[in-house]
């Protein structure tokens, strides 16, 4: 019998539309316990601008999970610093964004919950609450004591899967952050978590070249002669299926798709805009190489559709539905 898992869900900017989507998908029944780390009371005050009904049960951690019903949503209370308003940023809320995570990683580190899916937030309004933050993912390494986890984002169906070399940094920086220990590290986290969080025991990676058709023999750039093929070839020699360089204008062709479990792109909009083109409202971010399990939506905050019933909650269904995979593949359902 399968086990029911019991999922963190932290809306992120109290600001934003994350509470709008923790209101919207208790709307229906899912088969985990889904537990809202947030203020009650806004909660309430988002399902009542929504028009729509909400009942706040209590979560109690030493029972089993139960699944959620239609119309309610366990909440762990967190309490505001003050009341947020739907559109409008408040820095004196960011330490209550960073409670809901740290309330979350503690009860995932201890065994007390399965997972963590996060709602988004707002990186410029915690830092100007006094906090350095880069993001959820960074952060969330930190808190775990975590070497650097791996981006990966993967439409609902697993039809699609790309993680990240290098993420959130110009693309001017790109080529002098490629280099062949933090590829070797990447490509061993790829094939790791792929087994032990999809179940996926040899999984093939597909890796992008650098450069336009992936150097084309070094006139176009060195980079995947002299740093990536050698990573590449190091890792097939640890046991990984690792492929490339390939030109990545081909690589994405659903020929060599078919062939593979996962792509590894060297920069952000080298990848993410193939998959967000895909299915933005069905794709999800997955942190691979922490000790917990952690998606999220692949969105932002959205604030001018915060409040209203424009939102559309697709990409947190599938950050759920994947979060409960991985978790069952984890326990090995």
């Amino acid at each position: 019998m399968t086990r029911l898992p019991r999922l963190l869900l932290t809306p992120g900017e109290p600001a934003g539309v994350g509470p709008d989507l923790a209101v919207r998908i208790a709307q229906r029944a899912h088969d985990a316990e889904i537990v809202a780390l947030a203020d009650p009371q806004l909660l309430r005050q988002r399902a009542e601008q929504l028009g729509l009904p909400l009942q706040i049960k209590p979560v109690d951690y030493d029972t089993p999970p139960s699944p959620q019903r239609p119309g309610e949503l366990r909440v762990d209370p967190i309490t505001l610093a003050c009341p947020a308003e739907a559109g409008r940023l408040d820095p004196a809320n960011g330490p209550y964004v960073l409670a809901t995570l740290d309330r979350a990683v503690d009860l995932c580190r201890a065994g007390r919950a399965d997972a963590l899916v996060t709602g988004p937030v707002h990186k410029a309004v915690i830092n100007q609450a006094g906090v350095v933050f880069t993001g959820h993912t960074g952060y969330l390494a930190e808190r775990c004591h975590s070497a650097a986890p791996v981006m990966m984002l993967a439409t609902d169906d697993g039809s699609l899967r790309v993680t990240l070399a290098t993420v959130h940094i110009p693309l001017s920086a790109v080529p002098g952050a490629i280099n062949g220990a933090d590829l070797a590290h990447t490509l061993d986290t790829i094939h790791a978590e792929l087994a032990r969080r999809f179940g996926i025991a040899r999984p093939r990676i597909l890796v992008a070249g650098l450069n336009p058709h992936a150097g084309e023999n070094g006139y176009l750039g060195r980079e995947d002669i002299d740093i990536i093929a050698p990573a590449i070839e190091a890792a097939r020699g640890r046991g990984i299926d690792a492929v490339g360089p390939l030109p990545a204008d081909t690589l994405f062709t659903r020929q060599r798709l078919a062939e593979a479990d996962v792509v590894l792109a060297m920069y952000h909009d080298q990848g993410l805009p193939v998959i967000k083109h895909l299915g933005f409202s069905r794709t999800v971010n997955v942190s691979l190489g922490l000790p917990i399990v952690r998606t999220s939506v692949d969105h932002g905050t959205a604030l001018d559709l915060a409040g209203t019933d424009q939102v559309d909650s697709g990409s947190l269904e599938a950050a759920l539905k994947i979060a409960a995979q991985m978790v069952a593949s984890s326990h090995g359902a």
